[in-house]
């Protein structure tokens, strides 16, 4: 199956973008053009101080629908009122960016203004991407109000990102990337179930995630690698950040968006060796750890220096080489208890032989579940949108049909999730005797 028969996550989809007073309001017509590109159906809505710094004209342009104002809440030609309209019209409410006055007048439950009234009135799920001057996000008033709204249900929060922010201060404030806005609104609608509440049950855990290639050094100009771009990889570690995780991501050379690497504490490697150190240093203080990254299988005993004139390559590349240590054997034997393992395998050949390997492969590296990725199937694998293969653990064989990679991220991170449960559960010694 071709994945470019896959319709993507948002297609058809109601999606409400509302904009607030912040001058981050500037890239909402950005996000609502992506999303619109994605397949939504986009409607827009624009608070008074937002109207002075965003064309409400540009956002209905851009969506194909009119972008509502405050002017519009009690227009006597409606015959029911607009907030409820709207926020029983959305499956899911954008509000980028959220300035400090909405956000206030949200965590106060005050109904003052559309967007005000929408918030109180939707059911449905809210992704907020805050955004304002860095002494203002620090502000104890303000701070206390994120936090007072991250509590209602179905809030979704973006943090503001760190950089040059419009009042020439360098510091917390930036609204996410609306590629980022973009990636966690298909996130939201990727979980392979009715849409519901998204579920934050990754809350309070602590996830380390590679992805990427390794790239191991054969002269100055040269490296050994392989087509890994971390797409698998960074996803799965967004769509846990999205579900609670704190999420740390150390990566090799990526080819991806690089808004998708926001909001998350990256660690950029280049060697296997300097894989495994930040792997040896990080390891403990983790509940689980997905080895996605393709990491190389040879590297060079001694890597020249100067570049290798094309007539001594073939020397030089006859011999020389080792293998590169296992590093998710590696992490499997000093793992503290509880924490859980989960690996990928890259193979190609028939499903029964990919199983058996795989199986194999399980139990050679002492990992909890393993993700056998077959490679040399249409539209899947590296660089792919897409993603299929099986799942194993110790007992089971899962079949994970051809899906979005942002599915398959939710199914592994479900998967991980109810290994953590089981492995931190309490024994059950109710049926056990003293000696």
């Amino acid at each position: 199956m071709r994945t470019d028969a896959m319709p993507g996550p948002l297609a058809g989809r109601h999606v409400l973008v509302a904009a607030s007073g912040s001058i981050a309001a500037v890239k909402t017509p950005l996000l609502v053009s992506a999303l619109v590109k994605a397949g939504a159906v986009v409607r827009c809505l624009v608070t008074p101080s937002a109207e002075r710094l965003v064309s409400a004209v540009a956002l209905a342009s851009l969506s194909r629908h009119p972008c509502y104002c405050d002017g519009d809440q009690w227009d006597p030609s409606r015959s029911r009122p607009l907030h409820i309209e709207l926020a029983e019209w959305a499956e899911l409410v954008v509000v980028a960016p959220m300035s400090a006055s909405t956000l206030s007048r949200w965590s106060q439950g005050s109904g003052d203004g559309l967007l005000a009234s929408v918030l109180l009135a939707t059911e449905v799920p809210v992704l907020v991407a805050a955004a304002m001057n860095t002494a203002m996000w620090n502000h104890p008033a303000v701070q206390q109000n994120w936090q007072v709204v991250q509590a209602f249900p179905g809030v979704v929060p973006l943090l503001p990102a760190s950089g040059l922010l419009a009042c020439d201060r360098r510091g917390d404030g930036r609204m996410a990337d609306p590629i980022l806005i973009e990636l966690a609104a298909a996130a939201l609608f990727s979980r392979g179930q009715e849409w519901a509440i998204p579920d934050r049950d990754w809350e309070g855990k602590h996830l380390l995630v590679t992805a990427g290639a390794t790239h191991e050094p054969i002269d100055q100009a040269r490296v050994l690698t392989n087509r890994s771009t971390g797409h698998m990889g960074v996803l799965l570690a967004q769509v846990a950040r999205l579900r609670g995780a704190t999420v740390q991501l150390v990566h090799g050379p990526l080819s991806v968006p690089q808004p998708w690497c926001e909001g998350i504490e990256c660690i950029p490697v280049t060697t296997a060796d300097d894989m495994a150190r930040v792997l040896v240093d990080r390891q403990p203080s983790m509940d689980a750890i997905a080895m996605v990254a393709a990491v190389a299988d040879l590297r060079r005993v001694e890597s020249s220096e100067t570049k290798v004139s094309k007539q001594r390559l073939p020397e030089l590349l006859a011999s020389g080489w080792s293998q590169v240590p296992d590093l998710l054997a590696s992490l499997s034997k000093r793992r503290p208890q509880g924490q859980i393992l989960l690996g990928f395998a890259a193979l190609a050949g028939e499903d029964a032989a990919l199983i058996a390997e795989g199986k194999a492969k399980l139990d050679a590296k002492g990992c909890d579940l393993l993700m056998v990725n077959p490679i040399d199937r249409l539209g899947q694998g590296f660089g792919d949108q897409a993603n299929g293969g099986w799942l194993l653990d110790r007992d089971t064989i899962r079949e994970m049909p051809l899906m979005s990679k942002l599915s398959m991220a939710h199914q592994l991170l479900d998967a991980m999730h109810q290994s953590h449960i089981a492995a931190v559960a309490p024994v059950d010694s109710g049926n056990q005797t003293s000696c």
